[in-house]
């Protein structure tokens, strides 16, 4: 998750250097901001945990039961 973090840091440094270099309504400066809005949308989407469904639900309540039990190879 830090990777992703950083990667938005940069996005932003450089959307900043872009907007500074091309001003705040050229196209290239909205490019910039629109690349940091995706990394952003793409760290909250791996921030949401998947809910669990009832097995799993089931077996963090009953950990001993033979339907959580798990066989390695």
């Amino acid at each position: 998750m830090s990777n992703i973090q950083e990667r938005i840091q940069q996005e932003v440094e450089q959307a900043r250097a872009v907007c500074d270099a091309t001003g705040d309504k050229s196209a290239e400066c909205a490019a910039a901001w629109d690349a940091v809005e995706e990394l952003q949308a793409e760290a909250s989407h791996q921030r949401q945990e998947k809910p669990k469904n009832s097995l799993e639900q089931y077996c963090d309540d009953n950990p001993e039961a033979v339907e959580c039990r798990v066989y390695e190879e």
